[in-house]
């Protein structure tokens, strides 16, 4: 029997991820299909009841269902447990639904393809303080980088994660602008940018200090206006593509055992952006 798979969100237009794993299905000769379900939150409940009846194999979760989902899963993953987002969801042999975060290690697997593993010292300041900042920041921390700051427009949903990593700081967007020029990294981890979406940035980089990192999840456009703010202090730039793929192609192995080439998709899609632009 066919095997398939979805991703669910709202908005769900702009996503690469049928494109990516219907690729990688065809590549591994695996029979299966991948599509995009646009899913509203008030319909959250009865969007994954579908899925589960219908014999989804698994499937993604994106904005902004990474933390409402969990309720309607049976087990978690003891990291996306800790993070309190999921991303990923298993449909086990015996039918019940386990959710994992692949956010957080493909961010980082990203980051480091861009910069090296030499800069865990660097102060790292992480803008947003939903699921997915929440997936980067355990996997920061993990990843040992420890310098950490977070900021977010409702500075208390920044100082709970703060509480549960039992370390970093959190701070309001006024003081992460006037003190921006501290940070030696800085990731964009909003919906800010993404395509169908807003068009402006989540606080002024005009303290950025030349020769930062600056790095943004959001992957289309691969160049958001953030990443084109900072761009012109002449900075290191890393875009969202790099962690839509591994992420996706960890979520991948926990659904096939079988782990795709990142290398290949990451040159196609890249491709497939720039010709938007």
């Amino acid at each position: 029997m066919k095997k398939w798979f979805a991703v669910i969100g709202d908005p769900i237009a702009h996503s690469k991820s049928p494109n990516m794993h219907n690729a990688w299905f065809e590549e591994m000769n695996i029979d299966a299909a991948y599509i995009p379900l646009h899913v509203k939150s008030e319909n959250l409940e009865s969007a994954i009841s579908s899925l589960k009846t219908l014999g989804a194999s698994g499937w993604n979760v994106t904005i902004p269902h990474k933390q409402t989902i969990i309720p309607f899963l049976d087990e978690l993953d003891p990291l996306a447990d800790k993070m309190g987002a999921v991303n990923t969801v298993v449909r086990l042999q015996d039918g019940r639904l386990k959710g994992y975060n692949t956010d957080g290690a493909g961010f980082v697997h990203a980051l480091e393809e861009v910069i090296g593993k030499d800069n865990k010292d660097q102060e790292v300041l992480l803008i947003g303080a939903g699921g997915a900042a929440r997936g980067i920041a355990f996997a920061l921390q993990l990843f040992g980088y420890r310098k950490l700051t977070i900021t977010n427009r409702t500075v208390e949903k920044a100082e709970d994660i703060i509480v549960e990593l039992g370390e970093g700081k959190a701070m309001s967007i006024k003081e992460a602008e006037q003190s921006l020029g501290k940070f030696g990294i800085v990731i964009q981890s909003t919906s800010v940018g993404l395509a169908n979406g807003e068009v402006k940035l989540p606080l002024s980089l005009e303290k950025l200090q030349e020769g930062a990192i600056a790095a943004d999840i959001v992957y289309n456009p691969l160049m958001t206006p953030f990443l084109l703010e900072a761009q012109k202090k002449n900075v290191t730039i890393v875009n969202g593509l790099g962690m839509f793929v591994h992420q996706g192609a960890i979520a991948y192995n926990y659904w096939l055992e079988q782990y795709p080439n990142t290398n290949n998709m990451i040159k196609r899609l890249t491709e497939e952006l720039v010709q938007l632009i």
